[in-house]
């Protein structure tokens, strides 16, 4: 039997999508686990989006499909990922999470993996505050909180200015968002991937 692995997200400018990108990989990679890659819908217009310089990375991302609050309900694990906007998540993916009552009222998510990834344009920008906030929300639905174990060597260096924490794999985007994730924050997030994917094969067994 097969473990099913959703990916839900959003991205602006590019930077969660390529860490979406690595934790899928890393989730790939483990026999017997299916992935899937959704977004979560924009909430912003076409013509802010064009104002803020990010509609060239919307349209790289443009065909991955958009994820339905029922698809969660078909998936043994969600890894979300979404960026932070002043400490707390994106209002895109707070929008997403807010539509899931009726879930949460079914209890439809009790029990399923769950695990965390963000990013923020400074290294102290809330990555922490922002994962730690999503898992309120998470163990309310009364999800399996997964993170990123010390036994990813890579969250305890000090050679290198990077993300990634106990919590979740993160990135850092810069002021300017020119910074692009690092080799070790990718491998902080497929890392996530293969540890979430080797629970919830332990959970569906």
């Amino acid at each position: 039997m097969k473990a099913k692995v959703l990916v839900v997200y959003y991205s602006m400018y590019g930077h969660v999508h390529q860490l979406v990108e690595a934790a899928a990989e890393g989730a790939r990679s483990v026999s017997d686990v299916e992935v899937v890659i959704r977004r979560v819908p924009e909430t912003l217009p076409a013509e802010v989006i064009e104002k803020m310089g990010a509609a060239d990375a919307q349209k790289r991302q443009s065909h991955v499909p958009v994820c339905k609050v029922d698809e969660l309900t078909e998936h043994d694990a969600i890894i979300f990922a979404a960026p932070t906007r002043f400490g707390c998540v994106c209002a895109q993916m707070r929008q997403f999470l807010d539509a899931t009552g009726k879930l949460w009222a079914k209890g439809a998510l009790v029990g399923k993996a769950a695990s965390v990834l963000t990013s923020s344009a400074t290294q102290h920008g809330g990555q922490e505050s922002t994962i730690l906030g999503l898992h309120v929300t998470l163990l309310h639905q009364g999800m399996v909180i997964v993170g990123l174990p010390y036994s990813f060597q890579g969250q305890s260096t000090t050679g290198e200015i990077t993300g990634c924490s106990p919590y979740g794999a993160s990135t850092i985007a810069g002021p300017d968002g020119s910074r692009q994730p690092s080799d070790n924050e990718l491998e902080g997030a497929r890392y996530q991937g293969r540890h979430v994917a080797g629970i919830v094969k332990k959970l569906v067994a």
